[in-house]
């Protein structure tokens, strides 16, 4: 026989509402970090592999990205460049897509 102990304690519709409310919603700040991470590396990433591997016109599609990021272009100097402007706007992007996400989850 089972007894009262081995049951899981229920919760009330009210209690399930507010845990839900906190487990569905994104951290903001861990999303920013998280996208600024990827973005940053990624960039730092990719240029450090075209630099690596050098030639006459070293990565000249990716250095159009100069044209939008200042003072980024495919050497190390521009590596450390694309790495910061990475980490800043994939921070931004994050955290508006956790912020976003917030606000429709908090709506529906």
């Amino acid at each position: 026989m089972a007894s009262e102990r081995d049951e899981p304690e229920r919760l009330t519709a009210e209690e399930a509402r507010a845990v839900e409310a906190v487990l569905v919603r994104l951290n903001e700040r861990a999303w920013g970090l998280a996208f600024g991470l990827l973005c940053g590396l990624g960039l730092f990433v990719a240029t450090a592999i075209l630099v690596i591997r050098g030639g006459s016109q070293v990565g000249p599609h990716l250095a159009l990205l100069g044209i939008y990021l200042r003072g980024y272009e495919v050497t190390w100097t521009g590596a450390i460049v694309g790495l910061g402007y990475g980490l800043v706007l994939g921070y931004i992007a994050g955290w508006a897509v956790g912020a976003v996400y917030n606000r429709l989850v908090r709506i529906g």
